[in-house]
């Protein structure tokens, strides 16, 4: 029984949490008191901004210092069940709305802003590139304007954060990987990636920008590679879609030749980043957020996967190369990603911990009870 317990998705939440706050006690602590609007909360990286928020105001002994949260979501992709045990957190709000539309009069003052809202999925952006770059561009355009207005109504926000990718960056050549912010992308702009990669690199102008000229505190995070509870076993990208084949009982269907690497990072490491950028990270700069080792093929991924999944699991199963039957499926896609982050180290103290083993761990036992997303 106690074995069971401690391999349990909610010990996993748990466990996370707690190392989350306590390696971001001086951000909470600067937003203590504090509203944040979060846009696309019922996303993968909302799953754990929301929650670590919700810890944090759990334990505070007093009003003040707790966090009020509203979240926006348009739910394309449908309202994730775990939202329903929030539902009477009176510091907890969540909405139905469309960032692109304009905010309502009444929308309040918030000390801080994350834009999430965007499909970060290539299958489901590919699929919807129009409300992608809508997203990625007129609803972050709406957000900056509103900070525009706070700051001229004598109520400034104390930071907003826009998330970029790594995306931005395309398929760097061989002497540019490991890859600095400094680096200024191949990508192209008509692909069908584009949608994506190229309003993330116009929404990062944006607030450059209005950074610059407002004087505001605009600030940006390009993730890399971000995996772990929180990002749905339907949402195409390769963990889960491994994670989909172990716990189904079937062979890992590799749709490659599985020489394509990348670095991945666990995502509480990752919010870790995000919360340091949104309250620490200079006005106007971008930061990448990922870990720098080790840089692993997607092969080698899904030996991992079989290994950790034949010793929880008693998986049986192993690893089949298959040809897609999308023809774009690997177009644009580069061959090879791993981040340079020591500006996010020396400005921010960002100092990723989780090893990609003990993260696919925890990644697995918490899919083994989440699935189904209810999408199909």
């Amino acid at each position: 029984m106690e074995w069971m317990k401690e391999h349990s998705a909610q010990h996993v939440v748990s466990n996370d949490l707690t190392r989350l706050l306590a390696t971001t006690r001086v951000e909470f602590n600067a937003m203590k008191g504090k509203r944040l609007l979060l846009t696309g909360g019922a996303g993968f990286l909302g799953y754990y901004i929301v929650q670590s928020i919700l810890h944090w105001n759990e334990q505070q002994k007093r009003e003040q210092d707790k966090i009020k949260l509203v979240v926006y979501d348009n739910f394309i992709r449908g309202v994730p069940p775990w939202f329903s045990s929030f539902a009477a957190d009176e510091w907890f709000r969540l909405e139905k709305r469309d960032v692109t539309q304009p905010l309502a009069k009444d929308v309040g003052d918030f000390n801080y802003v994350i834009h999430a809202a965007s499909i970060a999925s290539p299958s489901y952006y590919r699929l919807h590139p129009i409300g992608t770059m809508d997203a990625n561009v007129n609803g972050l355009r709406i957000l900056l304007d509103y900070c525009v207005e706070q700051q001229e109504r004598g109520r400034p926000v104390d930071g907003m954060l826009f998330f970029s990718s790594s995306e931005i960056y395309g398929d760097p050549s061989p002497e540019n990987i490991p890859t600095s912010e400094g680096y200024l992308g191949y990508v192209s702009c008509t692909g069908p990636r584009a949608c994506y990669d190229e309003s993330k690199r116009y929404g990062e102008t944006l607030c450059v920008n209005f950074a610059r000229q407002y004087n505001l505190p605009i600030k940006v995070a390009r993730p890399f590679n971000n995996y772990g509870p929180g990002l749905k076993i339907t949402d195409r990208r390769v963990i889960p879609d491994f994670a989909r084949d172990i716990l189904s009982g079937n062979d890992i269907v590799m749709l490659s030749d599985g020489r394509a690497s990348r670095t991945f990072c666990y995502i509480t490491d990752a919010i870790a980043g995000y919360f340091k950028i949104l309250v620490q990270g200079k006005r106007g700069e971008a930061y990448n957020i990922g870990v720098e080792s080790p840089e692993i093929s997607i092969g080698h991924l899904a030996d991992l996967m079989v290994e950790t999944a034949q010793e929880y699991f008693r998986y049986k199963g192993k690893v089949v190369r298959k040809k897609s039957d999308d023809s774009e499926y690997l177009v644009d896609n580069p061959q090879r990603r791993c981040p340079i982050i020591q500006k996010a180290r020396a400005d921010l103290g960002y100092d990723p911990k989780v090893s990609v083993s003990e993260g696919i761990r925890r990644s697995l036992l918490w899919y083994a009870e989440n699935n189904h997303s209810g999408e199909e």
